[in-house]
C-alpha cells in the first residue's frame, strides 16, 4: 500500500496553516494539503470560519446546548492590490448536519472513500486535556477538522461536483429536505446483511480482501501511535512543570545572597518560562494527533468501500447460482431425470407424473424465468466491474494523498520535536550565562 512520490505540481490550498512559537521559519505546521484541482475550488473559496455555542430544545422537547458552525464560501478571483475581497456568503451548520452530508455520500458514492468528519467527543486525550465536547480547545479543533472536511469533499474530482454538497455550503434552509427527497435511506445497506455477506461470499476478489487487512492494520498502529503520545504528553507536561521548582528555589535562595542574588534571580525566571512554554507545545502537539485521527477515522471509510464490494460480489453469486439452479430445474424437466433429492421427485412417485402438457408448460415458464436471470447476471456481471474499476480508481488516488499527508505529518511533527529540544538547550544556555556572571 506504499506509493511513489507524487511529482504533481498543481496548485495547493493549506488549511490551518499554524506556526510553532520559534523564529525558525521551517517549523510551520501544515495541518493539510488540498489540491486545487476541481472547478469547485477554482470558482470558490470555502472554509468553517468560527464556531458558536448555542441552547435551544431538541426533538424530545427538552432543553440542551449545541455548538453551531459558521461555514463561509466566497468567489475565488484574485482581487487586485490595493481591492476589497467580495463579502462571503454564509449559513451555520450543526455537526449532526455534517454527519447528514457525509451519510448522504457514503450512500450514494459507494465506490469512494469518502473523507471522515472530525471526532464527535475527544478519544486519546492526555489527562490535561478536556474531554467535554463543549470545552472551547475541542470545539476550535473541531471547526478546523469540518474546515478540511468540506475541503476533502471540495477537492475530490466527484464529490465536488454533487448538488446536495453545493446545496450543503449554499443554502441554510431547504437543504435537509433536498437531501432526504432523494431517497439515499432507502438505499442504505443493513449491517447484518453486510456482514452475511461478508462470510457467504465464496470468491472474494484479493485486491479488496488484501486492502481490508491493510485497514485493519493501519487502524492498530495509528491507535497505538496515539496512546504512545497521549501517555508522552502527560509525562512531558509532569517534567516540564516541575521546572518551575527550580525558578522557586533560585529565587528564594537570590534573596540570601548578595554578589549571587542577580544571577539566581535571572536563571529562575529562565526555568519559569521553560516550565510554563509546554502549555503551547502540547497544544501545538494536538494538531498533529488530529491528523493522525483523521487517518484512523479514514481506515473505517476505506473498509466501508470494501464491505461494498463484498455485498455486490455476494450478489453477483446468488445471481449465478439461483440460475444454474433454473437450468438444472429445465433439464430435469426435459429428461425426466432429478439428480438429487427433491420434494418434486418424492411428488411424483406419490401422485404420478405430470402430462407432456403439463412439463411442456412448465419448461417455457422455465425457459422465460432463465433468460430473466441470465439478463439480472449479465447486469449484474457489469454493475460489479463498474464498482470494481471505479472503487480501484479512487482507491489509487487515496493511496497518493494518505502517503503524501502522512509523510510530511511526520517530518512536521519531528522538526516541533527538534525545536522543543533547541529551546530546553537554550534556556539552560541562558541559565550558564546568568551563573557565569555571578
Amino acid at each position: 500500500m506504499t506509493m511513489a512520490d507524487s511529482g504533481s505540481s498543481e496548485e495547493v490550498a493549506v488549511i490551518c496553516n499554524t506556526d510553532i512559537t520559534s523564529s525558525e521559519s521551517e517549523n510551520n505546521i501544515i495541518n493539510t494539503m488540498v489540491e486545487r484541482s476541481t472547478a469547485l475550488l477554482k470558482k470558490m473559496e470555502i472554509s468553517v470560519a468560527e464556531a458558536d455555542k448555542r441552547t435551544g430544545k431538541n426533538t424530545v422537547n427538552m432543553q440542551e446546548t449545541y455548538t453551531v458552525y459558521l461555514i463561509e464560501t466566497r468567489p475565488a478571483e484574485s482581487v487586485s492590490e490595493g481591492g476589497t475581497p467580495a463579502a462571503p456568503d454564509t449559513l451555520w451548520r450543526r455537526y449532526s448536519e455534517f454527519e447528514l452530508l457525509r451519510t448522504y455520500l457514503l450512500v450514494t458514492y459507494p465506490y469512494i472513500i469518502i473523507p471522515p468528519l472530525p471526532e464527535k467527543r475527544a478519544e486519546f486525550v492526555w489527562h490535561k486535556l478536556s474531554a467535554d465536547n463543549l470545552d472551547p480547545d475541542f470545539v476550535e479543533r473541531r471547526r478546523v477538522g469540518l474546515e478540511n472536511f468540506l475541503l476533502r469533499v471540495a477537492s475530490h474530482p466527484v464529490l465536488s461536483n454533487d448538488n446536495i454538497f453545493f446545496l450543503f455550503l449554499t443554502e441554510e434552509k431547504g437543504w435537509r429536505e433536498a437531501v432526504l427527497e432523494t431517497g439515499f435511506q432507502d438505499k442504505v445497506d443493513s449491517r447484518l446483511k453486510s456482514l452475511s455477506a461478508s462470510f457467504r461470499v465464496k470468491n472474494p476478489d484479493k485486491r479488496f480482501t488484501s486492502l481490508k487487512n491493510y485497514s485493519d492494520n493501519l487502524s492498530t498502529v495509528i491507535s497505538q501511535l496515539l496512546r504512545i503520545r497521549a501517555r508522552v504528553a502527560d509525562r512531558l507536561y509532569g517534567v516540564y512543570k516541575v521546572h518551575a521548582n527550580y525558578g522557586r528555589v533560585f529565587s528564594e535562595w537570590s534573596a540570601i545572597e548578595k554578589e549571587m542574588g542577580d544571577g539566581l534571580q535571572s536563571a529562575g525566571h529562565h526555568m519559569d518560562t521553560y516550565a510554563a512554554s509546554i502549555d503551547d507545545i502540547l497544544e501545538e502537539e494536538e494538531h498533529y494527533a488530529d491528523q493522525l485521527k483523521e487517518y484512523l477515522f479514514y481506515t473505517d471509510a476505506v473498509r466501508s468501500v470494501c464491505r461494498k464490494h463484498e455485498l455486490i460480489q455476494y450478489e453477483l453469486e446468488m445471481a449465478a447460482q439461483d440460475l444454474s439452479y433454473k437450468k438444472q430445474q429445465k433439464e430435469e424437466m426435459e429428461t425426466g431425470t432429478v439428480r438429487i433429492f427433491s420434494f418434486k421427485g418424492m411428488t411424483s412417485k406419490l401422485f404420478g407424473q405430470e402430462t407432456q402438457e403439463q412439463r411442456e408448460s412448465k419448461v417455457a415458464a422455465l425457459e422465460q424465468s432463465i433468460q430473466e436471470g441470465e439478463n439480472a447476471l449479465k447486469e449484474k456481471n457489469a454493475e460489479t466491474q463498474e464498482f470494481v474499476e471505479k472503487a480501484w480508481s479512487d482507491i489509487e488516488r487515496f493511496k497518493e494523498q494518505k502517503d503524501r499527508d502522512l509523510r510530511e505529518a511526520l517530518i512536521s511533527y519531528a522538526i516541533m520535536q527538534i525545536s522543543m529540544c533547541k529551546k530546553g538547550i537554550q534556556v539552560w544556555s541562558n541559565a550558564k550565562e546568568c551563573f557565569n556572571k555571578m
